[in-house]
């Protein structure tokens, strides 16, 4: 299999296995977003979502995208392009990240200016994620309604602006919050001095809401009923999320020490907003110099857009380094059947068009970013060519150097060398998706290579013609072996 599928596909079985392949690509300018690809499959698709209802508490009153289910504890189901961990305890959690703390060091000791990836549901309790994840959803939910009782509904989310009275007085009609109450909630958190409040304002509201002993009600969309937005996390909850924040905590100091950077992977929609607001936390304290840490935004998500300009107006009113990774996305068949079964809103972009339009348009708002803040850097993380030669015009039109090292490129290692290879030799910084691992521990992984992407064979032959084309370039003018 080493001389086969896994030689094509994963680098090595360990830190030195992987370094003459890192060392090849990097005379070549291809760097390394090194990935430690060892997974652990429930072969015998054990669910494990019966203890965690019980856990939760109350799953009838759970919004359907927040429910556990059955059919997907087992979350490898209907996953391409993206690898999975199961949680077994905190134990578990602690050795994953010394996992992902060797990952750092190979990365450091192999590469210059790497990253190194890590997913948060092999650092956190993934129930305690889609927990988090339906929290905040519903907290963005209430502004949305807030919003449209202003008349702003429909408008982009960065462009919406309550008034503060206005929005005291709806809060109060809904039997929120008098105001009274209302009014210490803004003037608590340094608002009450603005007529407007929008979303990142909202936001601030909500770190300081759930911490107060009483619970805060909020009003349900269907039955017009009051119902705790949080009843307040346990203690065992608490200490998960101090937990999963210290253990990025310790990965990202060992980054910085390193001089590595990290990418945080993005994973199902039912997981990502905690997921994404975890990251942005950490992103605010080590990213006030330079991008060691990368949020990753799934451009066939519906909301992506909302997401990149939320975070980015963030980074700008603190003044932080916005690092982010752009990527289409790796759970579509996963997250529509789920969707389906469940009875919710498919959170997809209904075609592989509009999926297009939806990541162009966060790419083209994050490079006029970096055109006039310099504080925004951006990994295209893309296969296809319609969508690098995109980013390439529009480097050009704004002025953004590849010696800027703001906007670089990637692409899986086996995969699309006749986009990765011409970046690097033209001097544009680029970097291959590295994974290693033992042969045996990585064939979860090597499985889902076998089946992503339907145009797969398509792009395999289109690499055939060119390499022909170049041999008989080369045969021609008497030059085969030349460099």
């Amino acid at each position: 299999m080493k001389m086969t599928f896994y030689g094509q596909f994963v680098a090595g079985e360990d830190q030195e296995a992987i370094k003459p392949l890192l060392r090849r690509n990097q005379a070549f300018g291809v760097g390394a977003v090194l990935d430690y690809s060892v997974e652990e499959d429930l072969g015998d698709g054990r669910s494990r979502t019966s203890a965690a209802e019980k856990e939760m508490g109350g799953a009838e009153k759970r919004e359907k995208r927040y429910r556990a289910h059955q059919g997907f504890g087992d979350h490898h189901g209907g996953v391409t392009g993206a690898h999975t961990y199961f949680y077994a305890d905190e134990a578990k959690c602690d050795q994953h990240m010394e996992t992902f703390l060797h990952c750092i060091d190979a990365s450091s000791g192999s590469s210059d200016d790497g990253f190194s990836a890590i997913k948060l549901t092999a650092l956190a309790r993934p129930q305690f994620l889609v927990r988090f994840s339906e929290v905040l959803v519903k907290w963005q939910r209430l502004f949305h309604q807030m919003a449209a009782e202003q008349d702003q509904a429909g408008r982009a989310v960065m462009d919406i602006k309550l008034e503060l009275e206005k929005l005291q007085e709806a809060l109060a009609n809904f039997g929120i919050a008098s105001k009274a109450e209302s009014q210490q909630w803004f003037i608590g958190n340094k608002l009450g001095t603005s007529s407007t409040v929008d979303l990142l304002d909202w936001n601030s509201l909500f770190d300081s809401r759930t911490k107060l002993s009483r619970p805060l009600l909020i009003p349900n969309r269907k039955t017009g009923q009051l119902e705790p937005l949080l009843s307040r996390f346990s203690k065992e909850e608490e200490l998960q999320m101090k937990r999963v924040l210290q253990r990025m905590d310790v990965l990202a100091k060992r980054a910085m020490e390193k001089g590595v950077r990290l990418m945080v992977d993005a994973e199902q929609s039912y997981f990502q907003p905690a997921i994404s607001h975890l990251t942005v936390e950490t992103q605010r304290r080590f990213n006030k110099s330079w991008p060691i840490i990368y949020n990753t935004y799934q451009c066939y998500l519906k909301e992506a857009y909302n997401n990149v300009t939320r975070d980015m107006e963030l980074s700008r009113r603190e003044g932080w380094h916005f690092g982010t990774k752009l990527v289409r996305g790796a759970y579509m068949e996963q997250e529509r059947e789920r969707a389906a079964q469940m009875g919710y809103e498919d959170p997809i972009n209904p075609t592989y068009e509009k999926t297009n339009e939806m990541y162009h348009r966060c790419l083209d708002y994050v490079l006029e970013e970096i055109k006039h803040s310099r504080k925004a850097s951006v990994m295209v993380a893309s296969h296809n060519e319609e969508t690098v030669k995109f980013t390439l015009r529009r480097m050009m039109e704004l002025g953004i150097h590849p010696s800027d090292k703001k906007v670089c490129f990637g692409q899986l290692l086996g995969m699309c060398d006749q986009i990765t290879f011409p970046l690097g030799q033209a001097g544009f910084p680029v970097y291959k998706y590295v994974p290693y691992g033992p042969v045996n521990e990585v064939l979860p992984y090597l499985s889902r290579r076998a089946q992503e992407n339907r145009g797969f064979m398509q792009r395999a032959n289109r690499e055939r013609d060119l390499l022909w084309k170049e041999v008989k370039r080369r045969l021609l003018t008497g030059n085969l072996f030349s460099h």
